[in-house]
């Protein structure tokens, strides 16, 4: 399974997935401690609702987003949705009201609809190869699976010295990170496969159906 982080392309593309990972991480803690800070014993129904918005704005907005960008190039798509995610987490620590949660999450999320789905377009120009893509895929299940066990120990760890605000700086540093890994990398062009010019709704639907949303699933990434 590591034999695809030969690839030089997918190997640093994979590690700054797992750096936006750890960031997303200490952000679902430090999102819960800000709802805390803002709702006191309201604060489970607030993080519900922020993540409830974050799962709607993900599944609603990500075909309807592929359908957009689809014909435009991948790297400004990637580097734009990763500026704008990175531009969200740093309002959060600024953040006094429970609906400027919501308001963020959403926008962050929606940028998550537009980085995920050109993000995974992406892997199989670069692994072209059957297995090595199978590979990365699995490579992609265990990073996820991992973090959710690095993540709150890290942010356990940060707490200690930290105050909780300080930990959404990381999700920054994590989406900048991956902005710049996707900036000096070499990405294959990727364009629209030829045929008939169609509307947004029969993109839509054909983006939504073949699975745009699947893969491993970005919770925050």
């Amino acid at each position: 399974m590591l034999a695809v982080l030969r690839n030089g392309t997918y190997a640093r593309l994979f590690a700054a997935q797992i750096v936006a990972l750890v960031g997303t991480g200490l952000l679902t803690v430090a999102l819960g401690l800000l709802a805390y800070d803002l709702a006191g014993r309201n604060a489970g129904a607030v993080l519900g609702t922020a993540l409830t918005i974050k799962m709607l704005a993900y599944v609603g907005l990500a075909p309807v987003i592929t359908a957009l960008v689809a014909r435009l190039p991948k790297k400004p798509v990637l580097i734009g949705a990763d500026l704008i995610r990175a531009a969200m987490a740093l309002c959060l620590p600024f953040i006094t009201e429970t609906w400027q949660i919501y308001v963020v999450i959403f926008l962050l999320q929606s940028a998550s609809a537009t980085f995920t789905p050109a993000f995974q377009s992406l892997i199989p120009t670069i692994l072209k190869d059957q297995r090595d893509y199978t590979n990365a895929l699995s490579l992609s299940r265990l990073a996820y699976d991992m973090e959710a066990l690095v993540s709150p120990a890290a942010a356990a760890l940060l707490l200690t010295v930290l105050r909780y605000n300080k930990l959404f700086i990381g999700t920054v540093a994590g989406f900048l990170f991956w902005a710049f890994m996707v900036a000096i990398t070499v990405l294959p062009r990727v364009t629209a496969s030829a045929g008939p010019q169609t509307s947004l709704w029969h993109r839509t639907r054909a983006h939504g159906s073949s699975g745009a949303t699947g893969g491993c699933g970005p919770y925050w990434p």
